[in-house]
């Protein structure tokens, strides 16, 4: 059995400290194989922010892995420095905290959806950009087909709860593409609230799933993660967890 402790949205600079240390007793309690964070690790991507971050995930003492969020990057008044170096901050963390995800037949791919800048006003939306859906698709290309095939990005590539697109440009591009080169499920956050959903594209079935926050910013419901539990006879279980 395989067990993934997916989480997003930490926002240090804005943290929920008490929702922090549930989340790491969980871990404690239960010593999943892995913990997958889907970005926003920051509020406004500071370095000191980072590093805060930085010593939390290392603290949980299993591997993790992460994906920038659209909070990841300097914020708007560091415009210079957002627009030629959007991701070192968020680079050098990740290059000091991410370990392999464990487990054999599962197989975690990154697809970045972020952006330093848009065509748009509102610049917290997602974009899926060719390079990185190219890059997923490869990753994706190279998994044992006895595996569960788990793409994590910050942004839902589609509505959360209902029918449509989504805000997310090339989103639905992303999970068709996606869904024809096999992937099982599709891992986000930013909307602080957790959702499951199926979608049916060209015969094949893809899964979106997302976190909850472990932050003061929360939405509609309480701070919480999301447990997955996967075997290949059982497949996939996901229980999200809330803070009671």
């Amino acid at each position: 059995m395989t067990t993934l402790f997916h989480i997003s949205d930490l926002h240090f600079g804005a943290e929920d400290r008490a929702a922090l240390r549930w989340f790491m007793q969980c871990v404690a309690d239960v010593r999943p194989t892995a913990v997958v964070c889907t970005g926003d690790l920051t509020m406004r991507g500071t370095t000191r922010e980072f590093a805060a971050a930085e010593e939390w995930l290392r603290g949980l003492d299993v591997p993790v892995h992460v994906e920038p969020g659209n909070h990841d990057m300097p914020y708007y008044w560091e415009m210079v420095e957002r627009l030629r170096r959007p991701f070192d901050r968020y680079r050098a963390m990740r290059a000091r905290v991410q370990g392999d995800v464990p487990g054999g037949r599962v197989r975690l791919v990154s697809l970045p959806t972020v952006t330093p800048a848009q065509w748009r006003l509102n610049w917290s939306k997602g974009h899926v950009r060719r390079s990185a859906l190219a890059g997923a698709l490869a990753d994706l290309a190279r998994a044992d087909h006895a595996q569960l095939r788990l793409v994590a990005c910050h942004h839902p590539l589609i509505h959360a709860r209902r029918d449509g697109a989504g805000s997310t440009t090339r989103g639905w591009h992303a999970v068709v593409q996606l869904a024809q080169a096999g992937a099982d499920v599709v891992l986000s956050g930013h909307v602080h609230d957790p959702f499951d959903r199926m979608v049916q594209v060209g015969g094949r079935s893809i899964r979106m799933v997302g976190a909850g926050t472990l932050s003061e910013r929360l939405r509609k419901t309480p701070p919480g993660f999301n447990r997955l539990d996967w075997s290949l006879n059982e497949g996939l279980r996901v229980t999200p967890q809330v803070m009671g």
